[in-house]
């Protein structure tokens, strides 16, 4: 497994938890990362993400795991459209049903056809995965208070579900970009590569001293 010259470390806001990611961003983007998190249920979930050199997602390898339980995911860009292959062990949904929560059903798409649009991954709870639309539409470099909307295939976690879902950013001038998902906005400031430095209400970034 090759290394990766650079490192980001979140912690959460919103909940016990903390993501790690070690990363290449000289030809778009190839990361192996790993969350983890209390809420709904204690759980893990590493990752490794392919990005092309535009800046659009081209493959996603999630694993999910927790006790009792563990679901995978991968997405790949076929064509016009994705390919999604899965697999679980254990008993997720029996697991949350414990903790008092609602069952979340199978992971993965039942219809892929739906992610056909989506030319962006959204991993839940991932401050970097808003990179990915910050960089391909080039919002440092675009006027402020400038909108644009994105169609992307959204994971979430930790039943690794895989839904469409559209998703609005919006220039603030340098260092700063709005994202917005149904009634949810967030103002993020980022640093001049487009990563996330702050993620009002979900995360921050500790950088080395």
């Amino acid at each position: 497994m090759p290394t990766m010259p650079k490192s980001l470390f979140w912690t959460r806001t919103d909940i016990a938890g903390a993501e790690h990611v070690v990363l290449d961003g000289q030809q778009g983007l190839a990361a192996r990362g790993v969350a983890l998190a209390v809420d709904p249920i204690p759980y893990t979930c590493r990752y490794q993400l392919t990005v092309g050199p535009d800046w659009a997602a081209t493959r996603l390898e999630a694993a999910a795991e927790g006790a009792g339980w563990s679901r995978s995911v991968r997405l790949e860009r076929a064509g016009d459209g994705w390919r999604v292959r899965t697999g679980e062990e254990g008993d997720l949904d029996a697991a949350l049903r414990a903790a008092g929560h609602a069952p979340v059903g199978l992971p993965g798409t039942d219809d892929p056809n739906r992610l056909a649009d989506a030319l962006d991954i959204d991993l839940g709870g991932s401050p970097l995965f808003n990179t990915l639309p910050v960089r391909r539409l080039g919002l440092s470099r675009v006027p402020a208070d400038q909108a644009r909307r994105v169609d992307v295939a959204w994971v979430l976690v930790p039943s690794l579900a895989v839904v469409p879902a559209e998703q609005v950013y919006t220039s603030l001038g340098p260092g700063r970009v709005r994202f917005a998902s149904d009634t949810f906005a967030a103002d993020l400031d980022v640093d001049p590569d487009g990563f996330v430095v702050r993620y009002p209400g979900l995360a921050e970034r500790v950088d080395p001293r």
